[in-house]
């Protein structure tokens, strides 16, 4: 049971209780409005987005990457918020929250904050060690949120990867085994919250099996009811049976198993339910089925499985008539003149629970479960901000997190095959090493840690696969004494490539994704005709099925982290990791967490 709030809930006035359920964004903010879209990151709360705080009883804010430059900066922001929370008529403190998952999903600079190969790389671990991986890297990302400031993550993610097209999941599941994911889901919740992070479990029921991806459309899983259950609903039962949550995220995804009702959208037509509308979904199966008595917290609303189909407020209306208690990123607020939507919409919101649209003692129950929930984390008990900053800088990225890291990154390597005793390397003096990397960057992050291990001198060159130049590769790859080729995929955004300095060099051989896997299949079958290959899987390790045969070895890492020092590119834990089982200098003891289907032969 929920611990009762000494917070006078019943005091709170109706619009009170909705500012509760709203969690802001505020990436990016402009004092001055112009016909151009605002692209300048807030990293101080400006005075009128304070006012706004602490007169709507707003209840929580959600940070990004753009929010946060240093240490200093962040603790500064998140105290200005607690401050202008405290000073709202309720006095209630702010959620704070962030998407902290580790590997692909990490808002804080990977130069100053631990980030770790993420949870597939920890799901290779699972049959080695257990959950030891999934509880220390929760208790260091608790200790590093906590020491900033932030008292949410929107992790661990506990989908069940059951589709290897899946864009935006799959090496951020732990495991193709339900059972897997719940055990090493349940021992971060425990650890974040031990640590006193409250822990947000996502996508509820399940984003493992979907092909799209709902911050661009609207995925729907046609799984029987029996599959639902058994798979995608399974780790959310088992965490909620073992140490319940304090939030659980809802996923933008259509189930027409579990519920095929519609409402009408923007359009006029009708559309059967996301799982974040239905109540179905949310009361009869979460809250009654499942038990579950936390806080269930909207997936981002302004993401395309939504937005593209229904107004802001209409919206939250249907999220709340649900039974969700907050809407995550309701509206965009990016000038001054944004702030006056927050007015209508609380008006929106007050006028739908006077026409029994949203239910008055519903939403009070619900602004009882936040409040109970800030009580139990005693979110308004801030440190001094002096004592904090000194706190911040021994805790965040220290050597014994540094090398957590480094474990878990080594822990992680699979092999996969190894033919002719191809691994380790046998490398002798100026040997050369033509390296097959998804960009420049990644070539170069191998290079470095394979010369910073290496006993001996060696000579590199290196094929970019945005971009090169097929005669002199074929050179390189007959030159080469070995040839070490790595892929991602899915296909990386444009955020993790790191720009696209690799066609400036020469334009004339760019070539775009869609050209990239052929233009590696090409280059592998040149080196198999007479040079050793290795083939690394950086990702998601399914791709193994296509460029496997190619190669004489195969290793999967499922994280390409590279670390930039002062500017300076640092090869970074997976690199190392790859680096010392190539050479020799540690046994690859990870397991696939996933099924890969057999290729075509070639």
């Amino acid at each position: 049971m929920p611990i009762k709030s000494s917070f006078a809930d019943s005091s709170l006035s109706l619009k009170q209780q909705l500012g509760q359920k709203l969690m802001l964004d505020l990436r990016y903010f402009c004092h001055q409005g112009s016909s151009q879209r605002c692209r300048t990151p807030l990293t101080e709360l400006p005075d009128e987005l304070a006012k706004a705080i602490s007169r709507y009883d707003i209840g929580g804010v959600i940070l990004f990457s753009e929010n946060i430059q240093n240490i200093e900066q962040i603790i500064s922001l998140n105290q200005q918020l607690q401050q202008a929370a405290s000073a709202s008529k309720s006095g209630l403190p702010l959620f704070i929250s962030i998407d902290q998952e580790g590997g692909r999903v990490a808002r804080l600079p990977r130069d100053v904050a631990t980030s770790f190969t993420g949870n597939m790389s920890i799901g290779a671990t699972y049959p080695e060690h257990g959950t030891y991986f999934a509880s220390q890297t929760a208790q260091v990302l608790a200790s590093e949120l906590s020491a900033l400031g932030i008292n949410v993550n929107y992790a661990p993610t506990v989908d069940v990867n059951m589709n290897p097209d899946n864009p935006v999941i799959n090496v951020r599941s732990f495991s193709e085994n339900p059972d897997e994911v719940a055990a090493l889901g349940a021992a971060q919740v425990i650890e974040f919250e031990k640590n006193g992070i409250i822990s947000a479990i996502k996508h509820f029921p399940g984003h493992g099996d979907t092909n799209v991806d709902s911050h661009t459309g609207l995925p729907k899983v046609m799984h029987s009811k029996e599959v639902i259950y058994a798979q995608d609903l399974a780790p959310f039962k088992q965490i909620i049976e073992q140490h319940s949550p304090g939030m659980i995220m809802t996923a933008h995804i259509q189930y027409p198993e579990l519920d095929s009702s519609t409402l009408t959208n923007v359009e006029g037509k009708q559309m059967i339910k996301p799982a974040t509308m239905s109540r179905k979904i949310m009361t009869d199966i979460l809250r009654d089925e499942l038990n579950y008595q936390g806080v269930v917290v909207t997936d981002a609303l302004d993401m395309a499985g939504i937005s593209h189909f229904f107004s802001p407020t209409q919206a939250i209306i249907n999220t709340f008539a649900a039974g969700v208690d907050i809407a995550l990123m309701p509206i965009e607020i990016r000038t001054p003149e944004d702030i006056n939507k927050l007015d209508a919409l609380i008006d929106s919101l007050v006028s739908a629970v006077k026409t029994k649209q949203l239910n008055a003692d519903e939403i009070a129950h619900s602004t009882q479960r936040i409040t109970s929930l800030k009580h139990q984390f005693k979110l308004h008990a801030l440190p001094n901000p002096i004592n904090a900053l000194a706190n911040a800088k021994q805790v965040i990225g220290n050597k014994a997190h540094r090398e957590l890291e480094a474990s878990l990154a080594l822990a992680a390597i699979t092999q996969i095959k190894n033919n002719n005793n191809t691994l380790p390397l046998k490398l002798s003096a100026d040997q050369h090493i033509h390296i097959i990397m998804p960009d420049t960057r990644k070539c170069m992050a191998m290079q470095q840690a394979i010369s910073a291990l290496s006993s001996q001198p060696l000579s590199f060159s290196c094929s970019s696969l945005q971009g090169f130049d097929p005669s002199e590769a074929q050179r390189n790859i007959n030159q080469a004494s070995i040839v070490i080729a790595g892929n991602a995929t899915p296909n990386q955004s444009a955020v993790e490539i790191g720009g696209m300095d690799d066609l400036a060099d020469n334009p004339n051989f760019a070539l775009n994704n869609a050209e990239q896997p052929k233009a590696l299949e090409s280059l592998l079958k040149m080196a198999k005709q007479h040079t050793p290959t290795v083939f690394i899987s950086l990702r998601a390790p399914y791709d193994i099925a296509q460029f496997g045969d190619y190669a004489d070895a195969v290793l999967a890492s499922y994280a390409y982290n590279i670390d930039m020092d002062k500017n300076e590119l640092v090869s970074g834990p997976a690199f190392t990791a790859l680096a010392k089982v190539l050479l020799g200098q540690a046994p690859a003891k990870g397991q696939l967490p996933v099924t890969i289907k057999q290729s075509k032969s070639h």
